[in-house]
């Protein structure tokens, strides 16, 4: 009885954990969906330092990218996503270096960890200068 007990109960946790693999796992590939964001292309610097983006700052935030400053996406509900490289592809990611200051789509897997949110940049449509 003990013997069919234990066997009970070592079936029921190895259910157990691999369930919550598989949960864990449906929820990766469930973030791994690219998504297409609407917003401004700014420096990071700038815009979190001083609070500044728009048409006023493009010279200064085309220098500070062209100087190496992080790109940010700057959506119209406030919030900034910082710009990555594909690994795959970083050519998108490279064309937005040109586009400070301009409203653009960006699409790529958006992630968010320590509060902080970024979007692997695969493809932009670039929109009006702002």
């Amino acid at each position: 009885m003990k013997r069919f007990l234990s066997m009970v109960v070592l079936a029921a946790l190895t259910l157990f954990v691999a369930g919550a693999m598989a949960a864990e796992m449906k929820g990766m590939k469930a973030a791994a969906k690219p998504t297409t964001l609407k917003g401004e292309i700014v420096d990071t610097g700038c815009y979190l330092g001083h609070g500044k983006s728009g048409a006023d700052h493009k010279s200064c935030a085309s220098r500070c990218i062209a100087n190496g400053m992080p790109m940010g996406l700057l959506t119209a509900d406030g919030k900034l996503y910082l710009l990555t490289p594909n690994h795959d592809n970083a050519d998108p990611y490279t064309q937005l270096k040109d586009l400070a200051a301009r409203v653009v789509e960006v699409t790529g897997v958006v992630y968010e960890r320590g509060g902080m949110r970024s979007i692997d940049v695969t493809d932009l449509k670039a929109g009006d200068a702002k």
